[in-house]
């Protein structure tokens, strides 16, 4: 990395964290003067919190729950709507005949699954992996299928010259074209699917992140409630960042 380099990415991360410092202050200062601590809580309660929880035990307890959830169930949504998007993308009429049956179920308020999934289900982690799958694999699917519908045809005509087999142009031209679709999809799912696994948990759950928001609500504790959230975004975070890494060593060419 050359020293502008170098200097962009220090220059991006200070200010970031001026803004962060910036932000977390002024709530610190307004709570209990501008409004009532009771209604948002405070930075300072919530640091509180977390090291409490991180001293019981529960921290770890509720976090990693979430966390398995959303991972697990990103991986699969990701993969089987990755695969669905570049089968159809080559399916020929079959396409025609089954996209508007995706499209009734991409339409549906997934949401309202939810329920479904833990009467079938359970409480267990594979009703709130499923809710995830159900968030996740549309984004997947879209990305896939639009991007193999933008693949230059000059680079297939070119595989077809040379006689390429199917697996040589899954491997050539179609994996390596699709990567920036897929990359985007992945970071977009992060979100869907931390709320997907979130709102399985406000539904019925006896652990996880959801669980211990809705618990927290129940006894009318805020910093409880912010807890949870502020853990929910700092794996989102993380989670990206992860992604961009990724990203960085799959896209050097670009």
């Amino acid at each position: 990395m050359s020293g502008t380099e170098e200097y962009g990415k220090v220059k991006v991360w200070s200010g970031r964290i001026a803004l962060g410092v910036l932000l977390l202050g002024l709530w610190e200062l307004l709570s209990g003067r501008a409004f009532n601590a009771f209604w948002l809580s405070k930075p300072s309660l919530i640091l509180e919190r977390i090291v409490e929880m991180t001293q019981k035990g529960t921290l770890w307890f509720h976090l990693s729950v979430t966390l398995q959830e959303a991972v697990f169930g990103l991986i699969i949504g990701m993969v089987g709507g990755t695969l669905l998007g570049i089968v159809l993308a080559y399916s020929g009429i079959f396409e025609r005949w089954i996209y508007p049956y995706i499209m009734a179920l991409y339409s549906l308020p997934r949401v309202s699954l939810a329920p479904l999934f833990i009467v079938w289900f359970g409480i267990g982690m594979s009703s709130k992996i499923l809710m995830v799958v159900a968030m996740v694999i549309f984004v997947a699917f879209y990305n896939a299928f639009e991007g193999i519908r933008n693949i230059d045809k000059d680079l297939l005509d070119m595989m077809k010259t040379y006689k390429a087999g199917k697996l040589q142009k899954l491997t050539w031209v179609i994996l390596p074209s699709i990567t920036v679709w897929i990359l985007t999809s992945l970071r977009l799912n992060i979100g869907m699917a931390l709320i997907g696994s979130v709102i399985a948990e406000l539904v019925g759950a006896n652990r996880g992140l959801g669980y211990y928001i809705t618990y927290s609500s129940g006894m009318l504790d805020t910093t409880g409630i912010f807890t949870g959230l502020f853990l929910i975004m700092l794996i989102a975070v993380v989670l990206e960042q992860v992604v961009i890494q990724l990203e960085r060593r799959l896209l050097k060419y670009r």
